[in-house]
């Protein structure tokens, strides 16, 4: 950063005080404590961590008039990287972000300093489109030029790869299991230090830190492949020569303890990296594709994930419903969607609310994804025969008031499910469908009889999630499409008077709702960032939730379809996922284009 004037210290002093990151009389007190310790304040502020590096960066870009950007949690790709020379960049505290209209986007530290920017443009040869950015953030990307692979690492892959496949060739088939025992501790000493594991480590940093839910490493005819699902979208992070894809994928089934020398058929495993002060769960996933081994890595990182149903996106008629079922002594209450869709948190946060001393609750779970005190918990285990419906048998002999099972996967689990719940046990548990009505005919289809479904299932819930608006947004107007759409789908539950406002408001659980009868509506969308792709950061649910009436009862007698189940539940009050995510669209949360990604017709 450039050396400030007085002024401009003052702006920024002023800037960190009307954002809220310090109040007035806090300013005050850390001015005289720097003038004691005879430091300049903005200096002292961040070597005390009053304030953190990325909060003054801001400040100071928003004095300057420079856009600024948060580099932290971000990957560059390689092919963006080559656009700026690494000694360039080194240099010049700059790194590259992109192009846009002809010019190169760069991040730097000094952004607001004219000749600096002018100088790196020239000796470029192209203009510049210039953000401001930590030294931090520069760094965490000036690091990323580190995992490209070098040519004399390229050969030490390609010998390693080549020695593998050889004594895999050549090992009798009598000895597979020993080979494989004696390659792995080889393969692990080359491995450790080697390119293939600071590639790997950078992968599972850059995943951890951008809160992805999935790794894919994918093998094409020339080249390898990473994406990671962030947010619930998946993007390509990097792209590796093929050569270096034997040393990696060895590198993933040492980690996992499972057998590197067999590339026929699907393998399952798992461990754990420590990233910062979190340690993350990693579940591995291998099968054998037409161009090598496709890895998939599930990231299950509890940190940050609130279990509050609230902070869900629970909301009005969705929350009390569920609040409701949950005070009930026995019976089943079950959440469907499709995987990755939430479920699992959901099941945890009814736990959490319905977790005290009075009760014995006790969990059924492949994997156990958080661990939670004051809750018996079980992990599924078919290699020694601990299935669900294993499991379910031994946890009915164990005293409990509040079942939890997973997953209900097959008739026999969901019979015990079911005769659990018929003997005073309260039964929380997911199934696979795309509605909160399909999770019915979904247990008539698993041979569950339609009087037994209908005296034991007393809350549904569908899900989806749908990606948050970003902090840095602005607001439109609806276009004619988009106001048709809304008048569609929710106009009859949009107060028709200002008078209705706060009624409906408090119904549906959302503030400040627009009248019904207008010819647009206020929307927003959030503004891209390379630390918010497309606008959007972080995700949140959508969902229906509904009590299984005695109307509803008697359609499952009948074995009734889901959509005429569905019918029946709406005209008794239950918001659809759509209906639900339009609501959060209006009030400015997600976007119409998301809610229709997530929630198509079938899933409404």
């Amino acid at each position: 950063m450039s050396v400030l004037s007085a002024n401009s210290q003052r702006a920024i002093e002023d800037q960190l005080v009307s954002s809220g990151i310090i109040s007035d009389s806090q300013m005050a007190e850390y001015k005289s404590a720097a003038a004691a310790a005879k430091q300049p304040l903005l200096a002292f502020l961040v070597a005390e961590k009053h304030i953190s590096d990325e909060d003054l960066t801001k400040a100071s870009a928003h004095v300057n008039g420079v856009p600024y950007v948060n580099l932290s949690n971000v990957f560059i790709d390689h092919k963006v990287l080559e656009l700026l020379p690494e000694d360039a960049a080194n240099r010049y505290m700059a790194v590259p972000l992109g192009e846009m209209k002809g010019r190169l986007v760069v991040a730097m530290l000094d952004a607001d300093n004219v000749q600096a920017v002018d100088f790196l443009a020239t000796k470029l040869g192209r203009p510049l489109k210039v953000y401001a950015a930590s030294e931090s953030g520069i760094r965490s990307v000036l690091a990323q030029y580190k995992t490209k692979i070098a040519a004399s690492e390229m050969a030490e892959l390609k010998s390693l790869a080549e020695a593998q496949n050889q004594a895999e060739a050549t090992a009798e088939p009598a000895h597979k299991a020993k080979s494989a025992r004696v390659k792995a501790d080889d393969i692990q000493t080359i491995v450790q230090d080697s390119p293939v594991s600071k590639v790997l480590t950078t992968i599972l940093e850059f995943a951890a830190n951008n809160h992805a839910s999935d790794i894919h490493i994918e093998p094409a005819e020339t080249e390898l492949k990473i994406r990671c699902r962030v947010d619930g979208v998946l993007r390509e992070i990097m792209t590796l020569p093929k050569e270096i894809e034997p040393a990696l994928i060895s590198r993933v089934k040492i980690l996992a303890t499972l057998k590197i020398d067999e590339h026929r058929v699907p393998q399952d495993g798992e461990f754990t990296v420590k990233v910062g002060d979190n340690a993350i769960d990693l579940r591995i996933a291998i099968s054998p594709v037409i161009w090598g081994e496709q890895v998939v890595i599930r990231l299950l990182d509890k940190s940050g994930t609130s279990l509050r149903l609230e902070d869900m996106g629970y909301k009005g008629r969705a929350l009390r419903t569920i609040r409701d079922g949950i005070k009930q002594s026995s019976g089943m209450i079950l959440t469907s969607g499709p995987t990755g869709s939430g479920k699992s948190t959901s099941m945890y946060a009814l736990l959490q609310e319905v977790k005290s001393d009075t009760v014995n609750i006790v969990t059924l779970e492949d994997p156990v994804e958080y661990k939670m005190d004051g809750i018996n918990q079980i992990q599924v285990n078919s290699a020694v025969g601990l299935t669900f419906a294993n499991g379910l048998r031994s946890i009915l002999r164990q005293d409990p008031d509040i079942i939890m099972v997973g997953e209900i996967r097959d008739k026999e689990t969901a019979d015990l499910a079911v005769q659990a719940s018929l003997t005073g046990h309260l039964v929380f548990s997911t199934l696979h469908t795309n509605s909160a009505a399909g999770i019915l005919p979904r247990l008539l289809d698993m041979g569950i009889e339609p009087f037994l479904i209908a005296s034991t299932v007393h809350t549904v819930i569908g899900q989806r999630l749908v990606r948050r608006i970003s902090s840095k947004k602005e607001d439109y107007q609806s276009d004619v499409a988009e106001t048709a759409a809304i008048k569609e789908t929710i106009g009859a539950y949009l107060p028709k008077s200002d008078e209705d406002k706060q009624k409906v408001g408090e119904d549906l659980g959302f503030e400040n709702l627009p009248l019904a009868d207008q010819n647009a509506y206020t929307l927003a969308k959030g503004i891209d960032a390379p630390d918010a792709p497309g606008g959007y950061k972080g995700r949140m649910g959508v969902y229906e939730v509904f009590n299984v009436s005695q109307k509803i009862q008697e359609l499952i007698l009948k074995r009734a379809t889901s959509s005429e189940i569905q019918k029946v539940a709406s005209s008794e009050g239950m918001l659809t996922m759509r209906q639900d995510g339009y609501l959060k669209a209006l009030s400015g949360m997600t976007t119409l284009q998301e809610v229709n990604r997530v929630a198509s017709e079938g899933a409404a």
